[in-house]
This record gives C-alpha cells, sequence and structure tokens, in this order.
C-alpha cells in the first residue's frame, strides 16, 4: 500500500486542504504473479487435447448441451485477459481507483477454466458434480465459521471450531449407532459442542486465560479422547457402537430439478438444509435484532455496552455457548451425514479452515459462507484432477485447498480488522 499526499491546489493557503491518495497495490501484485503462472503454464508448457464439460443430469427439465473447449487456444485467450486484466489493474490504482469486482471475477473465473482445462486434458468434467461436491465439503466448514463468527463478534476467539467438529462426529456416530436415530445423533452433535465451547468460555470468559491457548488445548484434548475412545471401543465393535444410520438425499420437488444448481443445491441431506437456514439466521439476528446489537457492542466496546446495561460477560458466555452448538451440529456431517463411521481425527483441520473463512470474511455470515465455499471448490477439484489423473504431483494436489487457504487470507484480505475486543476478557471496573 502507498499513501501519496496531493495538493488540491498548486499552492496551499489558508483554508486549503490535502487530498490523500492511499494506493492499495496487493490486488494488481496477484494478478501480476498469476499472469506469469498462466504464460509458464498455458503458453511455455501448453498441453494439447479437448476438455469437455457436462452441466444436466438425467433427472434435469431440459438438458444443457456439452461444451467442448480446445486446450492450447483455452491458454492463450485466458494468457492475453489475465495479462490484460493486470495492465488495467496496475493503471487504475496508479490513478487512486480501486479495482472494480467484477474485473477480478472475470480475472478468476478466465484463470480457473484455463487452468482446468489445461489439467484435464481430453477428458470429462462434469459441472454439477464438480459443484455437488464442492458444497459437500464445505458444509462442515460454513457450520465451523457460523460458529467463530458468533464467537468472535461477541469478543472471543473459536480457536476450538476443529474440537467442536471432532466431537460432533464422534458423539453423533456413538448416539446414533446406539438409539439407531439420526435425530439423537444430531442432537448429541450439537451437545457436544457446547460442552466444548463451555469449557472454552469458562477458561477464557471467568478465568481470564489466554483464548487461543484454550482453544488449541481444547483441540489436542478432543482428539485424544475421541481417539481413545474410538480405539477402545469403537474400532473393536464396530457393529455396536460405529455403524450409524445417515441421512438420505431429501431431493425438493421442481428445485431438483433445474439443470446444474438444482442437483447440487436442492438434493441433499436433512444436514444441508439446515446449513441454509442457520446462515441466514446467523445473518438476520446478528445484524437485524436487538440480540445481535448487544453482541456486535460487546464485541466491539465492552465498556460502552456495560454502561447502558448490557451484562457483557453472560452475554459473551451464551453466545459462545450457541456458536458450539452449531459447530458440533456441522460436525455430525462428517458421520450421519455422509460416510457414516467415525474415523479418528476425520476432521483433518477443517476446523482451522473455518477459522480462516471467518478472517476472509471478515466476520461476515455471508462472505464466511462464500469463503467457505471456495475453500471446499479447491478440496473438490483437488479430488477430480486426482481422478483424472492431472499432470501435477499428488503431493500439490493434496497441498492445493491449504495453499488457497494461505493465499486467500494472506494475500488478499491482508492486514484485516476485526472486532476491537475480540481476544480481551473483560474486567468490571
Amino acid at each position: 500500500m502507498t499513501v501519496v499526499t496531493q495538493p488540491s491546489a498548486p499552492a496551499l493557503s489558508d483554508g486549503d486542504t490535502a487530498r490523500v491518495v492511499v494506493r492499495h497495490w496487493r490486488l494488481p501484485i496477484v494478478f501480476a504473479v498469476f499472469s506469469v503462472i498462466a504464460i509458464l503454464l498455458f503458453l511455455v508448457f501448453p498441453r494439447s487435447g479437448t476438455t469437455v464439460y457436462t452441466f444436466s443430469t438425467k433427472n434435469d427439465f431440459f438438458t444443457i448441451p456439452n461444451v467442448s473447449i480446445p486446450s492450447i487456444a483455452t491458454g492463450i485467450v485466458v494468457t492475453i485477459i489475465a495479462v490484460a486484466i493486470t495492465v488495467v489493474a496496475f493503471v487504475l490504482v496508479s490513478r487512486g481507483r480501486s479495482v472494480p469486482l467484477w474485473l477480478s471475477a472475470i480475472f478468476a473465473v478466465a484463470l480457473l477454466v484455463g487452468f482446468i482445462t489445461w489439467s484435464v486434458g481430453n477428458g470429462t468434467v462434469p459441472v454439477a458434480g464438480l459443484l455437488a461436491a464442492a458444497l459437500g465439503l464445505s458444509v462442515p466448514i460454513i457450520y465451523g465459521a457460523m460458529g467463530g463468527v458468533l464467537s468472535e463478534r461477541v469478543g472471543v476467539v473459536n480457536v476450538a471450531i476443529e474440537g467442536q467438529l471432532l466431537g460432533g462426529a464422534f458423539t453423533s456416530a456413538i448416539l446414533a449407532t446406539i438409539t439407531h436415530s439420526v435425530v439423537v445423533g444430531l442432537i448429541g452433535a450439537a451437545v457436544a459442542g457446547v460442552i466444548v465451547s463451555l469449557i472454552l468460555a469458562a477458561f477464557s470468559i471467568k478465568y481470564l486465560v489466554d483464548q487461543v491457548i484454550v482453544g488449541i488445548v481444547l483441540n489436542v484434548l478432543v482428539s485424544g479422547v475421541t481417539g481413545f475412545f474410538y480405539t477402545a471401543v469403537m474400532a473393536n465393535n464396530t457393529a455396536a457402537f460405529n455403524l450409524p444410520p445417515t441421512l438420505p438425499n431429501l431431493p425438493i420437488p421442481l428445485l431438483s430439478q433445474i439443470p446444474v444448481i438444482g442437483p447440487v443445491l436442492f438434493n441433499q441431506t436433512l444436514i444441508v438444509y439446515v446449513m441454509y437456514v442457520a446462515v441466514a439466521g446467523v445473518y438476520y439476528f446478528l445484524f437485524h435484532t436487538r440480540w445481535g446489537l448487544r453482541v456486535r457492542a460487546v464485541g466491539e466496546h465492552p465498556k460502552a455496552a456495560d454502561t447502558v446495561g448490557v451484562k457483557v460477560n453472560p452475554t459473551r458466555f451464551w453466545t459462545v455457548l450457541i456458536a458450539g452448538a452449531i459447530a458440533g451440529f456441522g460436525g455430525a456431517y462428517f458421520t450421519i451425514g455422509g460416510v457414516g463411521g467415525f474415523v479418528k481425527d476425520m476432521t483433518s483441520g477443517l476446523g482451522y479452515i473455518a477459522l480462516a473463512a471467518v478472517i476472509f470474511g471478515r466476520w461476515d455470515p455471508i462472505r464466511a459462507t462464500l469463503a467457505a465455499l471456495l475453500f471446499g471448490f479447491a478440496g473438490a477439484l483437488q479430488s477430480l484432477l486426482g481422478l483424472l489423473h492431472a499432470p501435477i504431483p499428488s503431493e500439490f494436489l493434496r497441498m492445493l485447498p491449504y495453499l488457497v487457504t494461505i493465499f486467500a487470507v494472506a494475500g488478499l484480505v491482508g492486514m484485516s480488522r476485526g472486532p476491537a475486543a475480540s481476544g480481551k476478557p473483560y474486567i468490571k471496573s
């Protein structure tokens, strides 16, 4: 970022003011880096072939024709677009203007299509299947992000999202197996998230322990406890303790038959539909209710909130418990919402990615959801490219979701300011 002060007139006199031009060079530099990568991949190391993109399934109202894209020609066009947008971005920033969002969207979509086409070569990309897989991978991240947004908005850093997700997955699996009821499993998952949050809230709010340290310790604790019981109980008697029923898909009539978006959004399990409601609910209650105003006030300026009668620590306590219930409920997606049985450490660090989605989304539920979808799409793309034997080492493909997470948070967000009182305990004077 460059700050340049320019006079509003050739000479400053009494009453004249200076115009401050703030230039943010981060985005043009990011564009330039990816343009260089595009040149290397598409021009220096091109791949021949034609990639077929399919959009329709057999149950759709109508069929969208397949699209065939030649790899070499696509690479050339995408490189030209990327370089042109990079030049435009540098010109705009040099003149003190911001880069329009639509220009960034065109840049991202063009590079994505070019990269997939280059990677797949003479293969087929099922677009609806890719997007459905992306949504599936995003579900626990979105639940964790909603819990993270609520916690941080009220002033508590929730590093324990990983533990809440893992606790929810473990509890839902064992309770659903014992009771043969997915409803009991879902309730148990939410309760497990509440228990983890209860410990987080007690130590960070009442006993003023560093919130980040408590969160990390809780993640390790939950990992150890669930791993122990998995080895001692579940692994030796799968039928009795680790064979839960799973949620069936519930296609919504008519909506599920819309091409592309129908199979992706409206042919899902109950836990995905609840996720839609959770995102909308968190956004509405956080920004359009008195309770949400109090939560945000406690997270931004607890002393001012206290002076007008808001009970700061009780508000933090109960909000953190609600956040834990949401994240724990999302943990059930790993078991009864998906594969069924519990596996040791099956969350695989998605709780930390959810925390990154909170930061990338600037502590806003809708933006955090979009960030989670981005990370989920990276994971789905990694799986697809692996199945299609893309010319990229498998180690790099497995790194793709985490590289996207690091780049998104560090490269695009940079210095982002969260709630002012987040991570700071409040002691009433």
